[in-house]
């Protein structure tokens, strides 16, 4: 076996997430999907949530999210260097690159490392096949406290439903579900009036990371526990729109 295998979309946070792991563990390799074809997304997008939701949450992501990226650096630059983010890009050389986590090329590079354990960072829902292609656990960091908050943006929706104390992340093993697997680990974040919709996941990446890294400890060492899951209605949270922002950001004050 060669123990680690980070398996991920790209992006920051994975870049995040495998520099913090790289501090306590030797990562065998970086399997990183490509994204989901824009169309295609969108397509699936549509007949899920409808024309007019879709269309507001595109205008969010296009107008309010880099606004606040914007505005927000220096709250970044404090959490990162407080927490020690290293948002670095990955070294080409640990990387395969496949189109998708259930692709054969995926499946063929996990038979071929048979890892211990698999890191699980922004990818698909992941199918049975791969999830059984080797005798390794598959461990995720949630950016929400589950089942509760489950999708995206958990710390965003708790603060809109005023649950302050479901406000977190969790760290999980991976089922063919969406975030509904075994919990492994929960930590709540403390978000300030600096924080927003952008640095809320920074503060979640901050709380995660220590939970992800003795998931990984106790997975290697076949000695994992699993939490009960908090009280509550299990749901599945989608992006906002720009108006719903608006209106939240208004009436609750949640940024």
């Amino acid at each position: 076996m060669s123990g680690i295998v980070l398996l991920a979309g790209q992006g920051e946070p994975t870049h995040i997430i495998y520099h913090g792991l790289r501090r306590d563990f030797e990562i065998a390799r970086v399997i990183l999907e490509d994204p989901v074809p824009r169309g295609q997304f969108l397509k699936r997008r549509l007949k899920k949530l409808g024309a007019r939701k879709v269309a507001g949450q595109i205008f969010f992501r296009a107008l309010m999210v880099p606004w606040l990226r914007r505005s927000s650096q220096s709250r970044i630059r404090q959490i990162m260097a407080e927490a020690r983010l290293d948002g670095s890009p990955i070294p080409e050389a640990a990387i395969t690159r496949v189109p998708s986590v259930n692709s054969p090329a995926c499946i063929a590079a996990l038979k071929a490392l048979q890892p211990e354990v698999v890191v699980v960072n922004g990818t698909r829902i992941i199918s049975a096949e791969v999830l059984n292609a080797v005798q390794a656990r598959f461990v995720n960091t949630h950016a929400g406290i589950t089942p509760l908050y489950r999708g995206v943006h958990g710390a965003y929706w708790a603060l809109v439903e005023n649950d302050r104390p479901r406000c977190g992340v969790t760290v999980h093993l991976v089922d063919t579900g969406i975030d509904t697997g075994k919990i492994l680990g929960q930590a709540t974040i403390a978000p300030t009036a600096e924080d927003n919709f952008v640095t809320y996941g920074y503060l979640q990446l901050a709380a995660g990371l220590p939970l992800l890294k003795r998931a990984v400890e106790d997975a290697k060492a076949n000695r994992l526990e699993f939490r009960s899951a908090p009280e509550g209605k299990s749901r599945l949270w989608s992006h906002p729109t720009f108006f719903e922002y608006l209106s939240y950001r208004r009436k609750a004050g949640v940024k």
